[in-house]
């Protein structure tokens, strides 16, 4: 069985915009493993956030892989924009695409990281079905649409089940990433649970960023 590395993704969500490249500077040199960015369009969740444009102006400025969790709806349309503003990485969610197998090989064409997304209450059948055909499977901790929500701890449960299914069927390459409410209080917890990808916004920079980065990979040695 794989052993997954942890890694630890800052939400852009909560970073300072009207400093974004010394923000993206300050994850980079902390050591953070990759920089996950929001993409809202006030349709599929109630927010509007940043597009591709920003997303080409923030990838000049850092050799971290870019996760664009795309929050949006009609994702098939965007994904091809996304990928030339350098994304490495892009997650769609289940709820907003009719046919999911065909969104997953759309994202794979451009060689770039196939990932779905998951609401919390949205049955786990779909992770379990689509598996196979994701590099990694996002499972939402909060409702999406706003940063700083507190964590939803239902998640630890499907997260279990998830890993469990995908250590057991061949797929433990398949790495689970959870986004809303990961602090540095229930960040041990949600590793053991299953997820290696932690996605923390408010949990990193609230307060000292480095101290709180540093902090975080202490916990989860």
């Amino acid at each position: 069985m794989i052993k997954l590395r942890n890694k630890i993704a800052p939400s852009l969500l909560s970073s300072d915009f009207a400093n974004i490249e010394s923000e993206v500077k300050k994850c980079e040199n902390a050591g953070c493993d990759l920089l996950h960015i929001d993409i809202m369009d006030g349709h599929f969740v109630p927010n509007i956030t940043i597009g591709p444009l920003v997303v080409s102006a923030i990838r000049p400025h850092t050799k971290l892989q870019l996760d664009c969790h795309l929050m949006i709806s009609d994702p098939d349309k965007y994904v091809p924009e996304f990928v030339k503003a350098g994304a490495d990485m892009i997650s769609i969610h289940v709820e907003a695409t009719h046919h999911l197998h065909r969104s997953i090989q759309l994202i794979k064409s451009f060689g770039v990281k196939a990932g779905i997304a998951l609401n919390p209450i949205t049955p786990l059948e779909y992770a379990i079905n689509a598996a196979e055909y994701c590099d990694f499977i996002m499972l939402m901790a909060v409702n999406p649409g706003f940063g700083g929500q507190n964590f939803i701890t239902s998640f630890l449960n499907r997260a279990k089940t998830l890993r469990n299914y995908l250590d057991n069927n061949g797929l433990d390459n398949v790495e689970i990433e959870v986004d809303g409410g990961v602090k540095l209080d229930n960040v041990l917890e949600i590793a053991n649970a299953g997820a290696n990808i932690l996605v923390s916004g408010s949990g990193l920079f609230s307060g000292n960023f480095e101290d709180n980065v540093r902090n975080m990979k202490e916990i989860l040695k």
